[in-house]
């Protein structure tokens, strides 16, 4: 049974600030500890809002409902969510419940991966070069796009939703140049268009030949993805901004997207990403999982559909310094692996 629950907050900072307002991420350490004297560690993670809300509802709320449940994944999170609704369904309860469940994982794994304990379908998966980097001026972000086309990356993807079309426009072409024809391109407007500005804004940029189109309109918005998928050709990616399967459901029934990305601490962690990902199968809707390199790389090899994962510049788990060494998964190329190395969290470099 678990006999307690532990709580570190570290603040790490980001070698490439992800925005003026976004130096750094923030990482809660979650460890059961059960009472035949095992422990096991996960992680709860938000790039900038929420922390220290998602702690005291880890160290009250959480705590208290954990202590003296048996060690199974499924059991407690079907508990935890709904002793937590009335707090909410999405935001800080999910990403609390993800520590929980990533620490229960590390038990159900002991020394083995998650990849094995889930049962790779693949051996490796590509990765993709993706850049947080709307702030970037051109001639860096032409710099960035560079650094993949020459690591040989099959895919990046930029950030649109300027002010300024045109200059969404100028850096998407831009990109396009330096990486060839031959790269897939992929385009995020973090939610900053509504639909006019949206079907106006790819339109646009159509001609660039782009692989998908990433949070073009307010992630709730189930009706406008509907009709923005209906009215334009780029594909729509959507799902890192939502967090339930409810929500992921609604969106496959409406037929309002062509690939989901739930986010694996978002969703609140490994037990609901795995019950997402039978949903889209059930749509034979792709799944590409977001961000959490190392995370989502283990996931990606047991998905049903092959996808590519997220290879943030200088913003993995391995170098935020959030993982012991051995890795869980290894990249040569535009390829990762698994190691056979169990997920080891680490709050020593973050210190």
């Amino acid at each position: 049974m678990i006999k307690d629950l532990a709580v570190e907050l570290r603040t790490v900072p980001l070698a490439r600030p992800w925005g003026a307002d976004v130096p750094s991420n923030h990482v809660l350490f979650v460890t059961l500890t059960l009472d035949d004297g095992r422990s096991g560690t996960g992680i709860s993670w938000t790039p900038q809002i929420g922390a220290h809300a998602v702690k005291a509802l880890l160290e009250h709320d959480v705590r208290d409902a954990v202590i003296g449940l048996p060690p199974h994944p499924g059991l407690v999170w079907d508990r935890l969510s709904a002793r937590l609704g009335e707090a909410g369904r999405s935001g800080i309860v999910p990403i609390a419940l993800a520590g929980v469940d990533l620490a229960l994982w590390d038990l159900e794994c002991g020394d083995r991966s998650l990849a094995d304990v889930l049962g790779p379908r693949r051996e490796s998966v590509p990765v993709y070069g993706s850049g947080i980097n709307r702030h970037y001026p051109l001639d860096e972000l032409t710099a960035q796009a560079a650094r993949w086309a020459a690591a040989g990356h099959p895919a990046v993807k930029v950030k649109v939703g300027l002010p300024a079309l045109a200059d969404d426009v100028a850096r998407v072409a831009a990109v396009r140049e330096v990486i060839g024809p031959d790269t897939a391109l992929m385009i995020d407007a973090n939610q900053r268009w509504d639909l006019h500005r949206a079907r106006t804004a790819l339109r646009a940029l159509e001609r660039f030949d782009l692989f998908w189109v990433e949070e073009p309109l307010p992630a709730d918005d189930l009706a406008a993805h509907v009709e923005l998928r209906r009215s334009v050709g780029t594909p729509i990616a959507v799902g890192e901004n939502i967090a339930t399967a409810h929500g992921f459901r609604d969106l496959l029934t409406a037929g309002a997207c062509d690939v989901v990305q739930p986010n694996a601490v978002r969703v609140g962690g490994i037990t609901p990403f795995l019950r997402i990902a039978d949903l889209a199968r059930v749509f034979d809707v792709p799944v590409y999982p977001h961000l959490l390199t190392e995370l989502s790389g283990q996931l990606a090899l047991a998905l049903h559909h092959p996808a590519m994962v997220e290879l943030p510049e200088d913003a993995t788990l391995t170098d935020l310094g959030l993982l012991a060494d051995p890795s869980p998964v290894e990249i040569t190329g535009s390829e990762l692996r698994a190691t056979g190395a169990p997920t080891r969290w680490t709050a020593e470099a973050a210190r």
